[in-house]
């Protein structure tokens, strides 16, 4: 799991509804990127920032083109981004990095992993060692998962 800190983290927002000048490492919301993807060219890295209440099968032709894509926890007790996650890896098979933002605590990082997150912004206040640990302390699952997508009976000789 990467974590990002917004300090230094490379990829920014573009503003306006339509972004004036196509630069590397942007990252869009859907709006902006419905505005430009005819014109967005091919060798600019880009990245989405989605709400989790969009749709992302609706982006399955897009994901190639896409180095990033944000899923928004606007508060924690919130899961829809999880599932956003798992369309994405599991189902669309999306191989960029894939991102978790808002209001994300420690306790979320193993759920954050099972489900196809592969890097985090944690919110304030947060600690990044106790969100390393975490990772550590389950180290296998009875369901399946994006990693491992059999169940544990199923894994049994």
């Amino acid at each position: 799991m990467q974590f990002i800190q917004a300090s230094q983290d490379r990829w920014h927002r573009l503003e306006g509804d339509v972004p004036a000048q196509p630069t590397a490492h942007a990252l869009l919301t859907l709006p902006q990127w419905q505005a430009v993807r005819g014109t967005w060219p091919a060798d600019l890295p880009v990245g989405l920032a989605l709400a989790n209440t969009d749709e992302v099968e609706d982006l399955a032709a897009d994901l190639p083109r896409l180095a990033l894509i944000a899923l928004h926890f606007p508060k924690w007790t919130d899961g829809r981004a999880y599932s956003q996650a798992r369309v994405l890896r599991a189902r669309l098979r999306f191989a960029g990095e894939l991102r978790a933002t808002g209001d994300v605590l420690v306790d979320m990082l193993p759920l954050l992993s099972r489900t196809g997150f592969d890097a985090v912004q944690l919110r304030a206040g947060e600690n990044e060692a106790s969100a390393r640990r975490a990772l550590t302390l389950v180290t296998d699952h009875y369901q399946g998962d994006v990693h491992q997508p059999r169940p544990q009976f199923a894994r049994v000789a």
